[in-house]
This record gives C-alpha cells, sequence and structure tokens, in this order.
C-alpha cells in the first residue's frame, strides 16, 4: 500500500483522480486545500484525518511514500521542487509548471532526488488513442506520411476575458504532447494561424514538419460547445489512415479493391476497414479518458516498478512546444 499525500481538492481532484488511487492499492493519508469546506468534504469522502491548508506541512507528514496533485501551474512548480527535495516521487496533473523554465526546473530536482515526477498527460491513455499508437507501432501500417487533428473547449471559460492563458497552458499543452508521442518525433517547422471571432473565442491552426518529413495540421480553439464531440484525429499513411473520433471510435482503412462493380464482392478481413467502439454497458472500471490506465501506471511507478509514463523531460518538451507557438500568436 503506498501512502499518499495529496494537494488540491478541486473539483477535477475529487470526480477524475481520487477515485482511481484505492483502486490502485493507493492510500490517501494526508489531504491539503486552501478551501477548507473543499477539503473538510473531500477528507469525509476519504476518511483523512491529517488535512493541511499549506502544502509543505502537507509534505512533512510523517509516512508519506509520495505526493499526489493537481492544482495550479505555479504550485505544481513549487510543490512538487518541496516534495523532491524531501526524497518524495511525485504525481501531478499537467501542466508541470507555468513555463518551460519552471518546468525544467521540477526536472533539475527530479534528477537530483533521483525520484520520478509523472505528469498527468492522459490523452496518451485514452482507449481509442492507445489503440491507434498500438497500430502505428505493429508494424504493418507503414510510415506516417501526415496528421490531422482537433482539439476543442468551450469558449464560456474565457467569455469577456481574453486571456488565453489558461486554455494553453490546460488545453493546448496536451496536443503538444500528444502528436509528437504519436508520430514519433517532435515538431520541426511551426506556422500558427489564428481568429478571433469576438473576445474569448479563438480558432487556431497549428501547421508543422518534422525532421523525417511528417507534415500536419492541429486544429484547437474555444468555439465549440462542449456538448458535441470536440476531438478527432486522422492519421495518414501510404494507403493506410487511422481515424480517432471522439477518443473512443477507432477506424483503420486500408487498401481494399474497388467493389462497385464486382457481384461477388464480400468484406475482407485482411484489406477491408477494421473499426472499434466500446461497449458502455459492460460492468467495469472502463474510464475511456485515460485516467484509470494512467493512475495504475503512475501508481506501479511510485512502487519501483518500470512503466512507459510521461516524465516531467515529456513535461519540459511540451511547455518547450507550446511557447514556440504562443510566441507566434502573439508575434
Amino acid at each position: 500500500m503506498i501512502n499518499i499525500g495529496w494537494i488540491g481538492c478541486g473539483r477535477h481532484a475529487r470526480q477524475m483522480l481520487l477515485p482511481q488511487l484505492g483502486r490502485n492499492d493507493i492510500r490517501i493519508a494526508a489531504l491539503c486545500d486552501r478551501d477548507a469546506a473543499a477539503l473538510r468534504r473531500t477528507a469525509l469522502e476519504y476518511g483523512v484525518t491529517a488535512c493541511h491548508s499549506g502544502y509543505r506541512d502537507l509534505i512533512a507528514t510523517p509516512g508519506l511514500d509520495a505526493i499526489g496533485m493537481a492544482v495550479g501551474p505555479d504550485l505544481h512548480q513549487a510543490a512538487a521542487i518541496a516534495a523532491l527535495e524531501a526524497g518524495l516521487p511525485v504525481f501531478m496533473e499537467k501542466p508541470p509548471a507555468a513555463t518551460a523554465q519552471g518546468a525544467r526546473a521540477v526536472a533539475r530536482a527530479a534528477e537530483a532526488a533521483g525520484k520520478p515526477v509523472i505528469v498527468g498527460f492522459m490523452k496518451r491513455y485514452s482507449t481509442g488513442n492507445r489503440i491507434a499508437r498500438n497500430v502505428l507501432q505493429g508494424g504493418e501500417f507503414g510510415a506516417i506520411l501526415g496528421l490531422g487533428g482537433t482539439y476543442m473547449t468551450a469558449p464560456t471559460y474565457f467569455e469577456g476575458a481574453p486571456d488565453y492563458t489558461g486554455f494553453y497552458l490546460h488545453h493546448c499543452v496536451h496536443y503538444m504532447d500528444l502528436i509528437p508521442w504519436f508520430i514519433g518525433e517532435d515538431f520541426g517547422d511551426m506556422q500558427v494561424r489564428s481568429v478571433s471571432p469576438q473576445p474569448g473565442k479563438l480558432l487556431l491552426h497549428l501547421n508543422f514538419t518534422t525532421g523525417a518529413g511528417v507534415i500536419g495540421n492541429v486544429v484547437m480553439g474555444t468555439v465549440q460547445s462542449r456538448g458535441t464531440p470536440m476531438e478527432e484525429l486522422r492519421i495518414m499513411g501510404d494507403h493506410a489512415r487511422l481515424h480517432v473520433d471522439n477518443i473512443i471510435n477507432v477506424a483503420l482503412y486500408r487498401d481494399p479493391p474497388f467493389k462497385a462493380e464486382d457481384p461477388g464482392a464480400t468484406l475482407n478481413p485482411a484489406c477491408d476497414t477494421l473499426s472499434w467502439t466500446p461497449n458502455f454497458t459492460a460492468a467495469a472500471n472502463e474510464d475511456h479518458k485515460g485516467y484509470a490506465a494512467l493512475l495504475r501506471d503512475a501508481a506501479a511507478v511510485l512502487r519501483g516498478e518500470a512503466r512507459d509514463v510521461p516524465e516531467i523531460a515529456d513535461g519540459v518538451r511540451a511547455m518547450e512546444r507550446l511557447e514556440r507557438m504562443v510566441a507566434q500568436i502573439d508575434a
């Protein structure tokens, strides 16, 4: 059993992250939040008696094996460094800091402590995304030639406040990690175009190339309703392509013969389209967003096992890419 000290009792932590801990033999031994009501409510839910309003007091709680957190980017940086200096490994939500420089400071602290820092890039674990990447790595798809992606969020977050920092840090940063994870290499050339029909509403097109010649376009923005599907990926190969829609619908298109003029046409599993969609009636812990699988791997790493998790080095690279993108928007 891992005894974790958790910082942040907000809605995201309570609904997405904390429920996964006990399923992976992680005991919430101490909690921290400046909101006394949220702290009290969460402590009651999980039977926690060690409650703190400051992260340093939580880190000093005797008997902790790790620190977890889902707070703001500045506090992610400060609390992660304090935890590492106390010799404790860290799980943190993204982003790891407010800037790439801050993320690099966390990485230096992790290296000095010899402890892992796991960053919550759960889109790597979204069911459809994992299936697609496994297909790409299976060898039959061939080289990736191009990639198109769309990732939206709602304008209500930013109405009347055209400061898109939160949109960049909490939303765009996902695709700064996810797209290079899919294609296996970093962005090379990058061009950004943007349009804003009114304050709070922003649409971005990020065009990129890579050193190996992959081309792509990623669309991000705040101009869609959260009541509609808001994510899609299109990965193009030579006579093969992968579609991932709404993170749960996967289709692999291959190279079938033209069927319209063949009276004996049928479906051939060797070359026709393969598709997958989840069974939501299954009585199982199926979190297709990816939080369950992410926390399962995070728990294994905190126990000392090896897992291919998103680490602080990935967080640094994502923040560096994000800052390249934002610099063009602000130019």
